[in-house]
């Protein structure tokens, strides 16, 4: 089952084996116009040189920015953000504008902020409500730039909270409720989704409007579409005839097997 919803690369997870600043142009290089990353620096609010560095390594691969990740703090480490996360929530607020700014320099209007694990030194309650107050404060800002924040349920043994579906559009309806901020929407994983035992098909079928953002891998694995047994086409196929009308990132590991690009036509790179 086809679709024709557009591609885009994550530089996060894939084309690892260049520097950061060299992904971009191979993901051109590869046929694709658009790509997306997590936090791409070790800080929070990193200088003002490398941030340059950074729009600069886009801007001249000729590549789209469609998705930016909010700083998660150390992702290798096992840190899934900083959102609800009370000792370190500082970090994330500072981080908010360099994160807007970035966005309103290379035009990218979706922002991943990732919600993070539970803490033994504050209560789920306490973390919770600490959430509403940070998303909301992210989404006014990108509202600026017409920008959306993301919530997104992960998959994993770390103690992340949001797992399915209805886990992050609980978060979304409790920012727009006390928050009256109404620029959050859904990032839908599918790998994520279908691993954390969700059903995928119902959600796309019950959530389409409230999804703002589609990445995907295969299962298991979490490799390039193909090499599973997740039905990705025809969940994608399925979302396009909802209505849906973003981007696929393609956030999954390459398993070596072939090039990293190979199961998709270079036709449809673009």
């Amino acid at each position: 089952m086809s679709h024709a919803l557009p591609y885009e690369v994550n530089c996060s997870i894939l084309l690892t084996d260049l520097p950061l600043l060299e992904r971009p142009a191979a993901a051109k290089d590869a046929g694709f116009d658009a790509v997306e990353f997590w936090w791409p620096f070790d800080t929070a609010v990193p200088a003002h040189r490398d941030v340059d560095a950074f729009v600069r390594a886009v801007e001249d691969a000729g590549v789209r920015l469609v998705g930016l990740n909010f700083f998660a703090g150390n992702m290798p480490g096992g840190d899934r953000g900083l959102v609800s996360w009370p000792a370190r929530s500082q970090e994330f607020r500072d981080n908010v504008d360099v994160t807007v700014e970035i966005g309103e320099r290379l035009g990218c209007t979706a922002f991943n902020a990732l919600y993070g694990n539970r803490v033994d030194d504050a209560s789920a309650e306490e973390q919770d409500a600490l959430a509403v107050e940070n998303l909301a404060l992210a989404a006014k800002s990108a509202a600026r730039i017409g920008g959306t924040v993301l919530v997104e349920p992960v998959s994993g043994p770390q103690p992340y909270p949001l797992r399915t579906a209805a886990d992050a559009l609980a978060v979304i309806d409790r920012v727009e409720a006390e928050a009256r901020a109404t620029n959050l929407g859904l990032l839908a994983d599918l790998y994520h989704l279908a691993v954390n035992g969700d059903d995928v098909d119902q959600v796309i079928a019950d959530h389409v409007g409230r999804i703002a953002h589609v990445q995907i891998a295969d299962n298991p694995g979490r490799n390039e579409p193909g090499t599973g047994s997740l039905p990705l086409q025809r969940q994608l196929a399925a979302l396009e005839r909802g209505g849906y009308r973003g981007w696929v990132g393609l956030e999954y590991k390459a398993s070596g097997q072939a090039g990293p690009f190979d199961w998709l036509p270079r036709e449809r790179r673009s």
